[in-house]
């Protein structure tokens, strides 16, 4: 029920960015590379649309735990060494966590993500580009994402498909094995998963996600249909709803 056509989705997605980039006149992109399986998607997707010298890369790291997958990829990507960034931030939030006082890993993983931002839209300005974000549909209707973090970007080439069909396009696009079987993380602490802080895994979440907004199923329809978290992810969805609607205007 959540099968892509990844041959026609390639198709779709570079048409878009090609479009994106002539609508702003530049031919430069910035990606910010986590080393996981949105942003591996992501920048193969931009290697078949932009030349790899107007591809800029950032991997900013808090830990150095995924500087080799990053890597990894990159190599298979091929982009030029002198457009690739691995920016050390620890210094840069610690800063702010000791000058605020921050001991809460929520807001320090929310600080991470803004500094990443601040990074990714200096040297897009620096270099006349646009950022490309990695957002996924899953991502978006969980609210699983920081405002004003990565949710900032300029053009969203993913965001229409699920973390089950970005899986899809990943082994169509050839993304290596360990990329995608590694557990999802935004890399916000040490041994951070996506799933384990949620309680639910995406799969789960992508059904339920299908089940009750585009086939109108009830809940206790949906418990049925092996999803025991429904009522859980259905409630992540409603609390975090209103990232969809900042900032509020009169």
């Amino acid at each position: 029920m959540l099968k892509t056509l990844p041959q026609k989705e390639v198709f779709k997605i570079t048409r878009f960015i090609k479009k994106t980039l002539v609508k702003a006149k530049t031919q430069k992109v910035v990606l910010g590379l986590s080393g996981g399986i949105d942003s591996a998607v992501s920048l193969f997707l931009l290697t078949q649309v932009v030349q790899p010298e107007n591809i800029f890369i950032i991997h900013s790291y808090y830990s150095s735990d995924h500087i080799a997958d990053a890597k990894t990829i990159l190599k298979l990507a091929q982009i030029p060494e002198k457009n690739i960034f691995f920016i050390n931030i620890k210094p840069i939030v610690d800063g702010i966590k000791n000058t605020l006082l921050i001991n809460d890993q929520v807001r320090l993983g929310n600080i991470m993500a803004r500094v990443r931002m601040i990074l990714l839209f200096d040297r897009a300005k620096k270099e006349n580009a646009l950022v490309c974000g990695t957002e996924n549909k899953s991502e978006h209707f969980l609210g699983y994402f920081t405002r004003f973090g990565d949710a900032a970007s300029d053009f969203e080439p993913i965001q229409h498909l699920s973390k089950t069909q970005v899986y899809q396009l990943a082994k169509y696009l050839k993304i290596p094995q360990k990329i995608i079987k590694k557990p999802p993380t935004a890399g916000l602490w040490k041994n951070q998963t996506d799933e384990e802080e949620m309680g639910f895994t995406y799969q789960e979440a992508d059904r339920v996600i299908f089940l009750y907004f585009e086939k109108k199923k009830t809940i206790a329809e949906i418990i049925n249909l092996d999803c025991p978290n429904a009522k859980k992810i259905l409630a992540q969805v409603a609390k975090n709803h209103f990232k969809h609607e900042v900032p509020y205007t009169l």
